[in-house]
């Protein structure tokens, strides 16, 4: 029982996402197959085949017969065809040339279609507006069977669509009324949904990238990045299927959507591969932006003048093959110069930009017309995207709530040093300490009246310093902390002239909490020096290391046993500056005494936390 719990756990800690993935993958394989198994091409069988028996020429060329699977370049020119139209019905029988009431349908993909029926004509499509798109038009053909019908079709972009008239021969059918609709719209029933999911899916990762941001929690930018990835190649998907034209019937929209879903994807594969770069991320920050620039151009040119969006693909093509051969530059980069295990992420990476090369050169060559290789590399970036929000979800909740811990630690810690902060100047500021220091100046006003302004305007100096520093949070540079200091000696210097004081400061440049310095070299001349029968030293001396800097107070007092420590409930200064070191620099407080020898005080700040 023990082994079976064993390999469970073990099982859905290494295993599980694995095994999702795999399940994922299958799942979307299947709907896009199946999605391919029943595309436009059978929809003929379920109505009745029409085919067109004739000939063709491009432009003012020869006459050429038509052959089944023969290839006529559609942008090569006006291509016009002539012949007759065919049926076999269902059961496979020949039906004869047709004519009659119901249309035929033609597959158009950015070409408009003119007809001649004998001598009549030109009758013209839907698609004769200026508005391009892929759409199913209909026209019925009522002329005498003796009568050659002549379709001409026309172009306008001259590139993108160079199996166009491929598709629209071999995709003929009778138009009859809903059932075609219908059949249309399901048989690419299946590449929508792949769409739909990727849209949930996105949804739920963009959630978790917006709570992510609620609560604060750093490097969530990939979240985002991947979630508008998933949502512009789930948009693709939908508009890229068949019979999209019967569920949006606004073809310049499909057209815009198709396009902008595709130029979106690609800017936030290329931003999702930034994050993840190293040595190269300047230089893809850089192609990132030219990117940005590039596609706000081209979407804002078709607003401003006539160039219809689907004729700025082109340079859009352009603009992105050049970013994905920086990028491709810069992953092999990443690739040689890392050792790690990581390195074969790069590897994964490079897989959409691949997917993308091989897409433009397929429909350069008229091998294919839509992203069909990007649209494989989609049901892999499916499987990604789920196990993202299988891992983000739970990893967000435990962050939320540690987030919510770190939270009120930070409060608790906030009220803590200003208590300690109200509670070293109230500590600093004894009546005893007030009053002497009064006395001092009242007996300097009848014997030495400058020097009772100087010990008045140091005094002033010394108040403003402890009262100034109740309010600051922040560490202080070690300069103006000498400075508090020596405020502080020269009021005590006036009581006692005896005491000397020697200063070595090799480093001041580093920050230190307020009021640590001057209150040990308080401590150093109340418990020190002030038993001595008179006169004594303080030596006050800071540096650094290669990885610290220190500072230490040193005198030549009476010293104490270290084993009956000043017990930190009792001085509530020396205690308040270890916790205010601890917190605020991760510094630390030693202390070193001998009796009859004196006492040493040495303070350790770390270099890293001061960078």
């Amino acid at each position: 029982m023990e082994k079976i719990k064993k390999f469970f756990h073990k099982f859905f800690k290494e295993y599980f996402h694995i095994a999702c993935a795999t399940i994922l993958i299958l799942l979307a394989l299947v709907l896009l197959l199946f999605s391919n198994i029943t595309s436009m091409q059978s929809i003929p069988a379920m109505v009745g085949e029409v085919y067109f028996e004739g000939e063709y020429r491009i432009g003012e060329g020869p006459w050429q017969p038509i052959v089944e699977g023969q290839h006529i370049s559609a942008t090569q020119g006006k291509v016009t065809l002539r012949g007759n139209i065919h049926t076999i019905i269902p059961d496979g029988t020949y039906g004869g040339i047709y004519r009659g009431e119901m249309p035929v349908a033609f597959y158009t993909n950015h070409v408009n279609l003119v007809f001649y029926l004998g001598d009549e004509g030109p009758y013209y499509t839907d698609m004769e507006n200026p508005l391009c798109g892929e759409s199913w038009t209909a026209f019925t053909f009522l002329c005498p069977e003796e009568d050659m019908i002549q379709i001409i079709v026309n172009n306008p972009h001259s590139y993108g669509n160079e199996t166009a008239i491929d598709e629209m021969l071999s995709t003929m059918a009778l138009w009859s009324g809903i059932d075609f609709e219908k059949g249309v719209l399901d048989s690419g029933g299946s590449q929508r949904d792949v769409g739909l999911l990727f849209v949930i899916l996105s949804l739920m990762l963009l959630g978790i990238a917006l709570f992510s941001s609620l609560i604060h929690i750093k490097n969530n930018s990939i979240i985002w990045h991947i979630g508008f990835v998933a949502l512009s190649a789930g948009i693709y998907f939908a508009y890229s299927s068949d019979g999209v034209s019967f569920w949006s019937d606004s073809i310049a929209t499909n057209t815009t959507m198709l396009g902008i879903s595709m130029m979106l994807y690609m800017f936030f594969i290329t931003r999702s591969i930034h994050h993840f770069l190293n040595r190269t991320k300047k230089i893809v920050n850089v192609a990132v932006i030219l990117l940005a620039a590039v596609d706000a151009l081209l979407l804002i040119l078709p607003t401003k003048t006539p160039i219809l969006f689907y004729d700025t693909w082109p340079w859009w093509v352009i603009a992105q093959t050049v970013i994905n051969i920086v990028l491709a530059v810069c992953l092999v980069i990443e690739f040689l110069s890392n050792k790690t295990r990581e390195r074969w992420a790069y590897i994964g990476m490079s897989l959409p930009l691949v997917a993308f090369f091989a897409d433009v050169i397929g429909i350069w060559l008229g091998a294919w017309t839509d992203a069909i290789i990007s649209q494989y590399f989609f049901v892999l970036l499916f499987a990604v995207i789920a196990i993202m929000v299988l891992k983000f979800i739970p990893h967000n909740i435990n962050a939320a709530a540690k987030a919510k811990e770190l939270e009120m630690e930070k409060i608790v810690l906030n009220a803590q040093l200003a208590e300690s902060r109200i509670s070293t100047m109230m500590s600093q500021i004894r009546p005893h300490f007030i009053y002497n220091t009064l006395g001092s100046i009242e007996q300097l006003c009848k014997l030495d009246p400058p020097k009772a302004g100087e010990l008045v305007h140091n005094f002033a100096k010394y108040l403003r310093g402890n009262f100034g520093e109740l309010d600051n949070p922040k560490p202080i540079l070690m300069s103006k902390e000498m400075e508090h200091v020596h405020h502080y000696i020269s009021i005590e210097n006036v009581r006692f002239p005896d005491m000397t004081f020697i200063f070595e400061m090799d480093s001041e440049d580093f920050r230190i909490p307020a009021l640590t310095i001057q209150p040990i070299v308080e401590n150093a001349i109340k418990h020190g020096l002030m038993k001595l029968q008179k006169g004594g030293t303080i030596h006050v001396v800071s540096y650094e290391t290669d990885s610290e800097y220190c500072i230490s107070v040193e005198d030549d007092g009476v010293g104490f046993d270290t084993n009956t420590l000043l017990d930190d409930r009792k001085h509530v200064g020396l205690r308040n500056i270890r916790e205010r070191l601890k917190v605020m620099v991760n510094g630390t407080l030693e202390i070193e005494s001998t009796i009859g020898v004196g006492t040493k005080v040495v303070v350790r700040i770390p270099k890293e936390v001061e960078k």
